[in-house]
C-alpha cells in the first residue's frame, strides 16, 4: 500500500510548481533528540517549568543548568539523518521551495537546506535580555552560567521561543505566506499540537495545496486535510522518495 502511495507522492512532488515541507519533533528523533510531547517527550520526566519566561528572568541560574544539559550537552553533536539529507538535495534539485520546521536543532541547516524558517527559534543563536545584542553560541562558555552580553553584561537566553514568548514575526509572517504559495505540502513528524504553527498546513489546504504526511500514527491532520499519508517513520519515507525523485 505504501509503495503506491510513495509513487503518487513523488509524482505531486515533481510535478509540483511550489512545494513546502513542515517539520516537527517526529524527522528529529531519529538523530537522537527526544521530542518535548508524547512518548518518550522530555516533559514526562522534566518540569517544563524552566522554559517559561517569567521563571527564567527570575531564575536565570537555574534555568541555565536544565537548558544545558538537555539542550546543549546533546544536541551540539546531534547529526542529521536521511530525512534531512533528503529535504537538502531536492532544494538543490529545485524539487522544494523552503522549510518550515518547529525543530531548534539547526539540523536541516547542517542538511544543506537554506531557505529554513525556525517558528520556535535556534538554539544555535543567543540573544542579550537587556540590549538585545545576538550571538552565535560559540561565543559563550556556558562552564560558567548564566552566560552574560559582552557589551552590557545583561543576561543572554537561548534564542528559542519559550513559553509565554510570541512567535518570531519574521518566521511567522513567511511561514504562513509559504504555506499560502504551496500546491503540494509535506508534513513530516508533527501531530499539530501548538498554535499557531499548527494552523499553517490548515492554511495551505484552504489555498488549494496538496497535502502529503508523513507520520508513525495518524495526526490531527490525517482525517481532516491530509490527502496522501504515509504511515512510516521520516527516514524510511524520504529514502523512498528521493529513489523515486533520483536524488
Amino acid at each position: 500500500m505504501n509503495s503506491v502511495k510513495l509513487k503518487q507522492a513523488a509524482n505531486l512532488i515533481r510535478k509540483a510548481k511550489y512545494t513546502v515541507a513542515f517539520t516537527g519533533a517526529g524527522i528529529s528523533v531519529e538523530s537522537g533528540i527526544p521530542p518535548f510531547r508524547g512518548e518518550n517527550g522530555l516533559w514526562n520526566t522534566t518540569d517544563p517549568i524552566f522554559l517559561e519566561i517569567g521563571f527564567f528572568k527570575k531564575k536565570p541560574f537555574q534555568s541555565w543548568q536544565k537548558i544545558k544539559e538537555i539542550f546543549y550537552d546533546s544536541l551540539s553533536d546531534a547529526k542529521p539523518n536521511l530525512a534531512h539529507e533528503v529535504l537538502g538535495k531536492m532544494e538543490k534539485r529545485s524539487f522544494i521551495e523552503s522549510i518550515i520546521t518547529q525543530n531548534i536543532d539547526h539540523l536541516h541547516q547542517k542538511a544543506g537546506s537554506q531557505y529554513v524558517y525556525e517558528l520556535h527559534g535556534t538554539y544555535k543563536q543567543l540573544v542579550c535580555t537587556e540590549c538585545g545584542s545576538e550571538y552565535d553560541i560559540s561565543f559563550a562558555d556556558l562552564n560558567y552560567l548564566p552566560p552574560t552580553c559582552y557589551i552590557c553584561k545583561g543576561i543572554l537566553k537561548p534564542d528559542i521561543v519559550f513559553f509565554n514568548e510570541p512567535i518570531p514575526a519574521f518566521a511567522k509572517k513567511h511561514s504562513f505566506e509559504e504555506a499560502e504559495k504551496a500546491d503540494v505540502f509535506i508534513i513530516i513528524g508533527t501531530n499539530a499540537e501548538v498554535l499557531p504553527a499548527a494552523d499553517i498546513p490548515v492554511k495551505a489546504k484552504e489555498h488549494g495545496a496538496t497535502i502529503i504526511e508523513i507520520n508513525i500514527k495518524p495526526s490531527h491532520y490525517t482525517n481532516t486535510i491530509t490527502d496522501i499519508f504515509l504511515k512510516m517513520k521520516a527516514t524510511e519515507a524520504m529514502k523512498e522518495i528521493g529513489k523515486l525523485l533520483y536524488l
